[in-house]
């Protein structure tokens, strides 16, 4: 089945599916396979000391796919960055000029608002994609010029915050208060999911800890472990994701749920197609392109 939605044509992938940025995982390996697979990888700028660094992980990207991918620049909330911890806008400048050069087209910036870098992403011809939690930071993304928005559900991990709405209540609202795509994240880890937040009104998902135990993860073997065994019902477990205990852990968002043992990212992502195209045609559908247009 061909999947057509306005994701899908701005990022150039075969699949409305986008990889997470993760700090200390993000690597060209990583990236690559996701691209491989049909979806949009993500290279995570802020795990680079570098632009030397970085520029040498973006030439192993290239030897690695043909396929689009992306890179991330996270941006440091200013109480952060205050305790000297990781980057600003403006230390992004050189990541950002070396990844057009190379030919990067979309980029995705999250954890704090980034006019400057997405003003410089759109003159040069490129698409900006912003991640935020809440539609307040959607609308005032949208209004900055953001191409996209991919708005995180409390469901999620990462960066939290007090006024984060679910999933369900993030992408239905989105729809209606966004004119841009949307690009779903929080909890999402398999094919009911995937196809469920489309219906919902978004152009794409974002994976994050649903691909954290993928064969080409470069998660520790404990980490791995974890994601495979957590009781996402568990009550500690719950308070740190919905009471906002995370912190600076490492705990996997609610999507782990669905995962039950470690597969090439291939075939994770082949699964969650193949099953959501069963799915539609458990339904009636009998088209051989599905379009969101």
């Amino acid at each position: 089945m061909i999947w057509k939605t306005k994701i899908t044509q701005m990022a150039e992938v075969r699949y409305p599916i986008i990889m997470g940025a993760f700090a200390a995982i993000s690597c060209a390996e990583f990236a690559a396979a996701f691209s491989n697979a049909g979806g949009l990888g993500i290279i995570t700028a802020i795990n680079y000391p570098t632009i030397e660094d970085f520029q040498k992980e973006l030439e192993k990207m290239s030897r690695l796919t043909k396929k689009p991918f992306g890179v991330n620049f996270t941006i440091t909330p200013p109480y952060l960055a205050k305790k000297g911890r990781g980057k600003t806008e403006q230390s992004y400048i050189d990541f950002l000029d070396k990844s057009i050069e190379k030919g990067v087209k979309v980029f995705t910036t999250s954890a704090y608002q980034t006019p400057h870098l997405g003003k410089k992403i759109k003159d040069a011809g490129c698409y900006w994609f912003h991640k935020c939690t809440t539609m307040k930071h959607a609308m005032a993304a949208q209004k900055r010029g953001a191409d996209a928005i991919t708005i995180v559900g409390l469901e999620g991990t990462g960066f939290k915050n007090p006024n984060q709405n679910t999933t369900l209540v993030n992408i239905t609202m989105a729809r209606r208060l966004l004119s841009i795509p949307i690009i779903a994240a929080g909890g999402i880890g398999d094919a009911r999911g995937f196809l469920g937040t489309l219906a919902m009104g978004a152009d794409a998902v974002c994976l994050g800890s649903s691909i954290i135990a993928t064969e080409e993860s470069p998660a520790s073997k404990r980490w791995k472990a974890q994601v495979l065994n957590q009781d996402i019902f568990d009550e500690k477990y719950y308070k740190k994701i919905f009471h906002l205990e995370l912190k600076d852990s490492p705990i996997a968002s609610m999507a782990i749920g669905h995962v039950d043992k470690i597969l090439p990212l291939k075939e994770f992502i082949d699964n969650i197609i193949n099953e959501a195209e069963q799915i539609l045609k458990s339904w009636g559908y009998k088209g051989e392109e599905f379009s969101t247009l």
